[in-house]
């Protein structure tokens, strides 16, 4: 009798669980980032947020339009234990940005970046392209995943810009995924693997060289290039 064939599998992959992610500090040429503090971040955060409403569009939080309101949002998100959040500080030390690493699956080792809140003050900045080389750098070299996604509202223009010139794949959209604030919501899906974060890391690096920036700070070749 002749033996079945074999159903076909995926390739042996090490399947020892990556790290959570914690409490961390990581530096770069620009600024850091840091595990979010309320105190230590709130104020300066609320007042590079405050009154830029559009900044919140796309997320399930905000706008804020009193301290009081954003301060609690700032302290619930310290205490989150099923997403970590961290602060984009620059290098006066200013809170200008919050960040966090969700979704995490160690077993799977799977992990995504979200929740994505640049201040004016940050946006288009060195720092702000520095902070997602520090947090991707971290997640894939550090914590040991090998599967790190982003994802948006497929009409978060901005978003998915950023997302391809960081680096990450498209993936395909979620139709109908989520209700924000009272609208449905298509999700446009993103990855970066650690097959290719060698190459990702490179081209982060190289942009991120002093040499990449004029005398007035601009840059000379882009990240994309």
């Amino acid at each position: 009798m002749t033996a079945p064939t074999p159903l076909p599998v995926g390739p042996a992959t090490d399947a020892t669980p990556a790290q959570f992610p914690g409490a961390v500090t990581l530096t770069g040429h620009h600024g850091k980032v840091e595990r979010l503090d309320a105190a230590k971040h709130g104020p300066g955060l609320w007042a590079a947020m405050r009154g830029h409403d559009a900044i919140w569009t796309y997320l399930p939080p905000g706008p804020f339009p009193a301290q009081a309101e954003f301060d609690a949002y700032i302290a619930a998100s310290e205490h989150n234990k099923e997403r970590i959040f961290y602060a984009a500080v620059d290098a006066a030390g200013h809170a200008v940005g919050v960040l966090s690493l969700m979704e995490i699956r160690p077993a799977m080792r799977v992990i995504e970046v979200g929740n994505i809140v640049y201040s004016p003050a940050l946006q288009r900045t060195p720092l702000a392209t520095e902070v997602q080389y520090l947090i991707a750098r971290y997640a894939f070299e550090t914590l040991g995943y090998r599967r790190y996604e982003w994802k948006c509202n497929s009409l978060n223009a901005a978003s998915r810009r950023a997302a391809a010139r960081f680096g990450f794949t498209f993936e395909g959209l979620f139709r109908q995924h989520m209700i924000v604030k009272g609208h449905s919501r298509d999700t446009a899906w993103f990855s970066m693997l650690d097959s290719e974060w060698p190459a990702r890391r490179a081209a982060f690096e190289r942009w991120l060289a002093p040499e990449n920036f004029d005398r007035d700070g601009r840059q000379k070749t882009k990240l994309g290039e």
